[in-house]
């Protein structure tokens, strides 16, 4: 049996017909093989061409080293006879951090040189092979000094015909182990607060006569996994390792190494190291305690791997972080990274190196938990999260519970060490905006939920905010999309109030307000006591009108908003509102793509039917023909109507109005969380303010346990609609921070559009049975999770905003919100 791991590069070494290419075909997929020969072939049109040789095997490491960087396991099928070629192979697999294996097939040169002559490819004499019999003597005893991990000799055809490989996971790979987990940052010591800590985590903790923990285990399955530095500054380095072994030892934790164990691994062995930051310590505290127990727990630290890849790939833990390209690889810079991390040659006031904010740059999709570096607050950032929050200096014990991402943390009862740098903020200070935070792939966790930002998307993004939209310092919060309910199944209805309803049920929603949906274009305003900052941005972050309309349009919202300062206590509001008519903003849009279908077909339709009824009038009969053209008339007279009841003269700011529904936040506060009787009892004071600039929204309240609220509303609907209304949106009347049972955010609205109005999203024709029948067969999935994420990404940026934090936390937020609109959605939804 052969033992190799599942990712390594396999060199298969032995003379020229000792069988490597059979072996190579019996044992691996054929795409893992790269054989010498083949290469030779691609650069010079003949295997047997050695000149080729440089240029072929130059080729071949390009190769093995792309597929190494994804993750495959790679065979070299090659003679590898020669030392220099065997150390290319080393270098790659090194580069790479993956393990080096070789396997040698050791055949009778009689045989080898039995099956070359066999060959009408190999034209080489007995010479050459006996000298490859020599290197292949030579090579044996050096393959494992050379760098290779493991060495597999096969000896004769029988052993090699006998042989099987079986792969090997590496010692990093747990993704079998799917939790649930929970992550310890570091402990340093301080034995006290991690049994508080693990009390509150729920797990029940076993002590010995003496009263010492010495295992604990969760009644629900859950594992600990300790992210390192366990030792060193705290009062009870010795307690923390019993406490912590015996978990490990019980199947109850895993645990990575910190540095902080490396160091006291290799000062029990003897070797020389400085006695700083807390070893001493240590060292006194484990001279009270028996030689047996200090052996158990260095044999303890030596066993530990440099990190874990947990839960099917999703998660990673390691001391000091871990890139994504070392992710899964075995080598000693990937230990040193997992142990260390990556300082920049620098040092600071302090006298401590400067670490390279790695994080920054992460783009993977597995979570990195990591500690290290003390922080008095976790933060997610690109989708890693340190959990050092310096409980040996005083602060805290922190723990993560994966999968559900919630921190639970202790306070340290003292500061038990005086750190030599003091616990700052994470992150940097506010110093503006660094194009780096919003290009490229990224990974966002802010709070209410995750979110991937494609490359391709932020690159969209970024062309509007840098060409189009406001001062970023202006534009902290953008309106997210709105998805429809679900599609209804009622006779000539594909949406219809009763699957709004029945979606906010099932969300575990019990109380909804049915808004009136203006239709217009959506607007936020930005409006304060002295006109300092104020603004008005349409849904993609762009100045409404210009100055020129824009400015007087301001002054009035914040004259009619004068009551709300004083009754808020704010200098300044952030409202929610639609700007009406739709033609207003939209004249170009209506008149290209909407009034020019109308046109043709009002145009179209009443002459062919005249030329029906002039061929009826001769005796043919085109009755269904002109039935078809009627009925296409008609619905042709339907759509104009529809977007007609959109289009208002305006001129100026004369005609036009603004619908509030919504106080988003004030400064230094967030109001989503109020209910939307609150929001719209300040609209409608608005409204009162000034009747001619705002228009107020209609509204009825809907009880979900009670059938006849859901009919009065229903009923209130369809007059909505057959006035030219474009119809209603469902929201939790509790307000936009709902969530479900699971703690998933809930649609902040759902949009039930009127029959007549769809004609104007899906043509003239939609209301047609067969293409009602297609059209219910629509996908809202993609569109649902766009929404929740729009919108948790909107109320986190309310929050950062309140809490006053910096413009690039809030503008990272307002920016995926825009990236995420280039996302590839039915743009009907």
């Amino acid at each position: 049996m052969i033992d190799i791991p599942e990712l390594a590069l396999v060199a298969l070494v032995g003379i020229s017909g000792s069988g490597k290419s059979t072996f190579a075909r019996t044992h691996f997929r054929p795409t893992q093989v790269l054989s010498s020969d083949f290469f030779r072939g691609l650069v010079a049109d003949d295997e047997n061409d050695q000149s080729a040789s440089a240029e072929a095997f130059d080729a071949l490491h390009y190769i093995a080293g792309k597929r190494l960087a994804a993750g495959r396991l790679t065979v070299v099928d090659a003679t590898n006879l020669q030392p220099h070629g065997r150390a290319e192979l080393v270098r790659v697999a090194k580069e790479h951090d993956v393990l080096p294996v070789a396997i040698v097939l050791d055949v009778p040169e009689a045989l080898a040189w039995e099956r070359t002559q066999a060959r009408p490819d190999r034209t080489f004499d007995r010479r050459v092979l006996n000298r490859m019999h020599r290197d292949l003597r030579h090579s044996l005893g050096s393959l494992a000094r050379e760098g290779f991990r493991k060495v597999h000799v096969l000896r004769g055809p029988d052993e090699i015909a006998a042989a099987s490989i079986r792969y090997e996971k590496l010692f990093n790979d747990k993704r079998e182990l799917t939790g649930p987990f929970d992550i310890i940052g570091d402990v340093h010591g301080c034995r006290a607060e991690l049994e508080t800590l693990l009390e509150r985590l729920g797990y029940a903790l076993t002590r010995d006569a003496a009263g010492r923990p010495v295992t604990a285990a969760h009644p629900e399955g859950r594992t600990a996994v300790f992210v390192g530095d366990l030792v060193d500054r705290g009062p009870d380095s010795p307690g923390v390792l019993r406490l912590v072994m015996g978990m490990v030892a019980d199947g109850a934790a895993l645990c990575v190494p910190g540095n902080h164990e490396q160091k006291l691994a290799r000062k029990l062995n003897g070797r020389k190291v400085q006695l700083t930051h807390g070893l001493p310590e240590t060292l006194e505290q484990l001279s009270a305690e028996p030689d047996e127990f200090v052996a158990e727990a260095k044999t303890f630290i030596e066993g530990l791997v440099s990190h874990y890849v947990l839960d099917g790939g999703q998660l990673v833990v390691a001391h000091a972080g871990l890139k994504e390209a070392y992710q899964g690889r075995a080598s000693g810079r990937v230990r040193s990274f997992a142990l260390y991390g990556e300082t920049t040659g620098e040092t600071d006031e302090y006298g401590l190196p400067v670490r390279y904010p790695w994080a920054r740059d992460y783009r993977g999709s597995a979570a990195v938990v990591y500690g290290h570096t003390p922080i008095p607050k976790p933060e997610w950032i690109n989708n890693t999260i340190c959990l050092d929050t310096g409980c040996v200096f005083g602060g805290a014990l922190t723990a993560l519970r994966w999968p559900s991402r919630e921190l639970v943390s202790v306070p340290a009862e003292k500061e038990h060490y005086a750190p030599v740098r003091p616990l700052v903020a994470p992150g940097r200070p506010d110093e503006g905006l660094d194009i780096t935070d919003v290009t490229g792939r990224r990974h966002l966790d802010y709070g209410y939920g995750r979110a991937t930002i494609a490359a391709e998307n932020a690159a969209a993004a970024l062309e509007v905010m840098s060409r189009f939209a406001l001062d970023p310092a202006t534009l902290v919060w953008l309106p997210p999309t709105m998805a429809p309910c679900s599609t209804s199944e009622l006779d000539g209805y594909l949406e219809h109030p009763a699957t709004a309803f029945a979606d906010m049920r099932a969300a575990g929603v019990e109380k909804v307000v049915c808004e009136e949906k203006h239709m217009g274009s959506r607007a936020v305003v930005r409006v304060s006591r002295d006109g300092e900052g104020d603004a008005i941005w349409t849904r993609t972050g762009r100045p409404f009108f210009g100055p020129e309309l824009d400015e007087p349009l301001l002054a009035r919202v914040r004259a009619a908003a004068a009551g709300l300062f004083d009754e808020l206590g704010r200098d300044w509001l952030l409202i929610d509102a639609e700007l009406l008519p739709w033609s207003a903003k939209a004249a170009g849009l209506i008149r290209e793509r909407y009034a020019g279908v109308g046109a043709a077909g009002r145009a179209a339709l009443p002459a062919a039917l005249d030329v029906v009824a002039g061929t009826a009038a001769r005796g043919l009969d085109v009755t269904a023909l002109r039935e078809r053209l009627e009925l296409r008339s008609a619905e042709i007279d339907g759509y104009s109507a529809a977007y007609r009841a959109y289009v208002k003269p305006t001129d100026g700011l004369t005609g036009v109005t603004l619908a509030p529904f919504a106080v988003l936040a004030g400064d230094g506060v967030t109001y989503a969380s109020r209910d939307h009787g609150w929001h719209l009892s300040l609209a409608d004071r608005l409204v009162a303010a000034d009747p001619e600039l705002f228009t107020p929204t209609r509204r009825v309240v809907v009880d979900l346990a009670d059938p006849a609220s859901e009919a009065e509303a229903t009923e209130w609907w369809l007059t909505l609609t057959a006035a030219g209304g474009e119809g209603m949106v469902v929201k939790p009347w509790s307000g936009l921070t709902v969530t479900e049972a699971k703690g998933r955010l809930v649609q902040p609205g759902v949009k039930c559009r009127g029959r007549e109005y769809l004609r104007i999203i899906y043509g003239p024709e939609y209301t047609r049975p067969e293409q009602l029948a297609r059209l219910r067969r629509r996908n809202l999935g993609r569109k649902r999770n766009l929404a929740l994420r729009e919108h948790g990404l909107g109320l986190a940026a309310l929050d950062r905003l309140a809490a006053g934090e910096p413009l690039w936390r809030v503008h990272e937020l307002v920016f995926a919100i825009l990236a995420s609109e280039s996302e590839p959605v039915d743009p009907r939804l």
